[in-house]
């Protein structure tokens, strides 16, 4: 099998690139390890940056998201009992983001490759890169019980941290930065509409929690627990009352219950790989970088590492210059530490350490207070989470 770009992974990274190279006219074949319908019904991220939404309208895969996402305008902190909601337009000059899970995107996605786009191939696992080096690598591959080759003028690896394109590239050129965090999320799904119309991100003495939602009938919400908690160690009603404690508010706010459908534990890490290219290979999303959920970052990147590539292919499509090619790792890398840095940020700012000194809980509360009143604060923050530019 031959074609320009081999693509591995057919999460919304991979999909998404292999449209912005059919709508380039440019060939592509997306390998899946998994089934369609492991890869359509995966939770994974929500919150889509103003960018992100911008480049899913263009590459023609907006519609359904523009029809039953919801455009959220701001995030509400909460702290000490208090509320303070940070209006994103009036701060960026108009950005905002939508709430649309990623599990909707990878649907919309892959009913446009099957309809117009090159070859999918589920149940289809890349098994190495070989020949990166070279002008024409190669990924061999296993589908419908026999091995095969994809021979490609480039590969891109959007197969997450454990896919084999990440390790391809020689430990000699490769440079690791990561942090792991002392704690982790315990998510919950819930049939019961969200009590609050946006995003609620709170600072607890007894740890951080967030409300978040998938549609206007169903919730997600997070408690912080300690690193290594089994999720099915919490019963309904202790998840609810633990929440409400922690959104607790000075007006008189409350929060609805209803029915959990799921409980997972999700932990918390920051991680790069430097370079993200080796010879023809390029690495996107989490294949490259991980960071923490708190800034509702890692989808948002992913979308940034492909747009890029397939800007930089076009380019030399049309000028026969391989010069943003070349570029390609130090260009998404200045867009992934700034959402690292974002994220760390956030992070540290709403998390509660296990071992805390009331020093710095009291410097916690004054960074919180400092975005409640201070507009160029309160900017940086709502340029953050809105989306860094993808040039």
């Amino acid at each position: 099998m031959r074609t320009t770009v081999g693509i591995i992974g057919a999460g919304p990274a991979g999909l998404l690139l292999a449209r912005l190279l059919h709508n380039a006219g440019i060939d592509s074949v997306v390998l899946e390890s998994r089934d369609r319908a492991y890869v359509e019904r995966r939770q994974r991220a929500g919150i889509l940056e103003q960018g992100t939404v911008d480049v899913l309208r263009a590459a023609g895969v907006g519609g359904r998201m523009d029809r039953e996402g919801l455009r959220h305008d701001g995030i509400e902190l909460r702290f000490a009992r208090e509320r303070h909601r940070v209006d994103f337009p009036a701060l960026t000059g108009g950005s905002s983001v939508m709430v649309y899970a990623q599990t909707e995107v990878c649907k919309d996605l892959i009913a446009l490759q099957i309809e117009e786009g090159g070859p999918l191939l589920f149940e289809a696992e890349a098994l190495a890169v070989e020949g990166a080096e070279s002008e024409r690598p190669r990924v061999r591959f296993r589908h419908e019980g026999r091995e095969d080759v994809l021979e490609c003028d480039y590969v891109v690896g959007c197969d997450g941290f454990w896919g084999v394109a990440r390790r391809a590239i020689p430990a000699e050129h490769s440079r690791v930065f990561e942090r792991m965090y002392p704690f982790s999320w315990l998510g919950i799904l819930a049939d019961v509409p969200p009590s609050h119309d946006e995003l609620v991100y709170a600072r607890h003495d007894r740890g951080f929690a967030l409300l978040s939602m998938r549609s206007s009938a169903v919730s997600r919400l997070y408690l912080q627990v300690p690193e290594g908690t089994d999720a099915g160690s919490w019963a309904d009603e202790e998840i609810w009352d633990e929440l409400e404690r922690r959104f607790e508010t000075a007006d008189g706010w409350s929060l609805k219950r209803g029915g959990i459908t799921s409980k997972s534990v999700t932990p918390m890490r920051s991680h790069v790989h430097e370079p993200m290219r080796h010879g023809r290979l390029f690495l996107a999303g989490d294949a490259a970088h991980i960071v923490p959920p708190t800034g509702a970052k890692g989808l948002n990147l992913a979308v940034g590492d492909v747009v890029t590539f397939a800007r930089a292919l076009v380019h030399l499509e049309e000028t026969g210059s391989v010069e943003r090619l070349d570029a390609y790792s130090e260009t998404c890398l200045r867009r992934v530490w700034q959402a690292e840095r974002f994220s760390y940020d956030m992070t540290t700012l709403l998390h509660r350490a296990p071992d805390a000194t009331p020093f710095e809980d009291r410097v916690q509360l004054a960074r919180l207070r400092r975005i409640a009143t201070s507009r160029a604060a309160e900017t940086d923050l709502a340029e953050g989470y809105t989306g860094f530019p993808l040039d």
